[in-house]
């Protein structure tokens, strides 16, 4: 087959396994290296020390597969419908980012990224390595799905399509096969400013870059300290993730809504009780979480997401 061909059968087998979108890259050096480093070196990565350890590979995907030729990237949706809007004044919920009310995405997206590489070994008579990706290897996701062209990195730095806007997972496959490339998708942001002007906590300091470590994101679900008084009052309604800057993008408004059922059998409600979490033991904890990834919050990141909340509604709730 020619590399034209392997990149037809692959993305006519990424279709077939479910996935939104897929496209192909070269395995090289990440075009914003420099960016990274100046990045990490500036401290917007907050206490997410991990992001400093195999720095080389993150650079380099290259590295994580010996005679690695391609990186397969796929985009698996996950918009939902918004809930209603809470009208009970006296039982006080904090919200959870979409991305969370279905089944944990790594396992979702962990299957079907499987599933298309036994696909491609019954289609392909030669053999070939890869090595799956779903946002626990070392690599830095994004740049390879902007150089497959599954979108372009926005001005909130998340990957944007103009059909699918943002509200999807990204999974890789590297692997040594040899197939034609895709071409960068071209930057349509603009003039558009919403997301910049609607973070709550200001973590956008110029645009296209985010200092993660005031991203509501970070602060409940990646931090692992106490969150800063002045943090506190910024982070409104929010216990675990936030979608600020994807509610007023553009390109979100007329996004389809997913069809994969493991993200609409809800495992998490899109609010919680606060008052219930202020309650929680371990084993309630360990209930609502489980098959989720709010699981990767601990009782006390969501007790503590709770603080923002007007003292005098937490007191009726208690």
């Amino acid at each position: 087959m020619t590399p034209a061909d392997t990149a037809q059968l692959i993305k006519k087998l990424a279709a077939a396994v479910g996935f939104d979108r897929c496209g192909i890259a070269k395995v090289e050096p990440i075009g914003r290296g420099e960016y990274l480093k100046e990045w990490l070196r500036q401290g917007h990565a907050g206490s997410m020390d991990y992001l400093h350890r195999n720095l080389n590979i993150r650079l380099d995907p290259a590295q994580i597969l010996p005679k690695a030729r391609s990186a397969i990237v796929v985009a698996l949706n996950y918009k939902q419908s918004p809930p209603p809007v809470e009208t009970d004044r006296d039982a006080p919920r904090g919200r959870v980012a979409m991305y969370a009310w279905g089944e944990d995405y790594h396992g979702v997206l962990r299957d079907k990224l499987r599933s298309l590489v036994d696909r491609l070994r019954a289609a392909l008579p030669d053999p070939f390595e890869t090595r799956i990706c779903v946002d626990t290897a070392p690599i830095v996701e994004r740049e390879l799905a902007a150089a497959a062209g599954i979108g372009w990195i926005g001005k909130n730095t998340l990957v944007l399509h103009q059909d699918l806007g943002s509200y999807f997972f990204l999974g890789v496959i590297i692997t040594t096969l040899e197939s034609q490339l895709d071409e960068p998708a071209e930057d349509h942001c603009g003039s558009c400013t919403a997301c910049l002007d609607a973070c709550p906590t200001q973590a956008f300091p110029t645009p296209y870059q985010m200092d993660a470590s005031r991203c509501i994101s970070y602060l409940t679900i990646e931090h692992r300290g106490d969150i800063s008084k002045p943090f506190q009052g910024m982070m409104k309604e929010w216990v675990f993730g936030c979608d600020v800057c994807q509610e007023v993008c553009p390109f979100n408004r007329h996004a389809p809504a997913t069809t994969e059922p493991r993200f609409t059998a809800a495992r998490t409600p899109p609010s919680l009780d606060v008052s219930e979490i202020l309650g929680w033991t371990d084993d309630d904890h360990h209930g609502h979480v489980r098959g989720s990834a709010l699981a990767r919050a601990t009782p006390e990141m969501l007790r503590r997401g709770c603080i923002p909340f007007p003292v005098a509604r937490l007191n009726n709730c208690s």
